[in-house]
């Protein structure tokens, strides 16, 4: 594992139990109502259609909410992620909620092996994943070899251009690009103590190292590993508070306050495996 990825997988150990915990992440609802689904699939209903019977594998998939989600949805999933702690509590929450999920721990570009070679009729990304991935391109190539002929990728994730806005506000309120847009060698290094849900732990691992992609590098990348572009879709929204202080709750997503429409918030994308 690189310097990078173990740095991040630390990032995560640490935080998984606090997310397992957070209200935010609504467990108990989980184990108590068969039928709860995760935000993030909710929010993609209509563009994901019926899964019913598809074997399915979520990379990146952290504790399993969305996989469970799927599984729910009839799509036959397996899990896979990095971070022992988040496969832990993946497996915690599936004896709890009931669902017949397999759990794997692996890199994400190792999964093709972890996976035994099985390919699958869909595979599955949740928001906030390819930012911690240093190379696309080898990123589209595991998706391409996971999915059969016919296969689908179904990704929604925070748009590059949110990654490249300083995630603090100004003195004025503006806008203001400060990161990378395009893929870059060396990660960015971010020290921060907290995290993206509702908690109270005291966080000692704080350092991660992230890389933007922009939309050009991540469609091209799937272009040329045979898959072709079904649905683009861009969201003025997102599920946590990117930006504080310029952002408010609408549902269950975040927006800007001021003139959402200045901004492309995340995106959703679909693709198939030439057959």
């Amino acid at each position: 594992m690189s310097e990078s990825f173990a740095i991040n997988r630390a990032n995560w150990d640490e935080r998984a139990p606090a997310h397992a915990a957070s209200p935010d992440y609504q467990l108990q609802l989980f184990a108590e109502d068969p039928a709860h689904l995760s935000h993030v699939v909710r929010f993609d209903l209509p563009r994901l259609g019926d899964i019913t019977g598809l074997r399915g594998v979520h990379l990146q998939c952290h504790i399993g909410t969305d996989t469970i989600s799927l599984a729910r949805l009839g799509a036959r999933m397996t899990g896979l992620d990095f971070s022992p702690a988040s496969i832990a509590e993946a497996r915690a929450l599936a004896r709890r909620g009931n669902a017949d999920v397999d759990f794997i721990e692996s890199n994400v570009y190792d999964a093709v092996t972890a996976l035994a070679a099985e390919q699958f009729d869909l595979v599955f990304t949740g928001i906030g994943a390819l930012c911690w991935l240093p190379d696309i391109r080898r990123w589209a190539g595991v998706v391409a070899a996971l999915l059969r002929p016919g296969g689908r990728l179904f990704i929604r994730e925070g748009h590059p251009m949110l990654w490249a806005i300083a995630d603090t506000a100004s003195a004025d309120d503006k806008l203001v690009v400060e990161y990378p847009y395009f893929e870059t060698a060396e990660p960015l290094v971010f020290d921060e103590g907290g995290t993206y849900v509702e908690t109270d732990v005291d966080f000692s691992t704080t350092t991660s190292h992230s890389w933007n992609h922009g939309l050009g590098e991540i469609i091209t990348a799937l272009l040329d590993c045979g898959l072709g572009i079904t649905q683009f879709v861009e969201h003025d929204t997102v599920p946590w508070n990117a930006l504080p202080g310029l952002m408010a709750k609408s549902d269950d997503e975040w927006i800007l306050i001021d003139r959402p429409n200045r901004l492309a918030m995340s995106y959703t994308l679909q693709a198939v495996k030439a057959g």
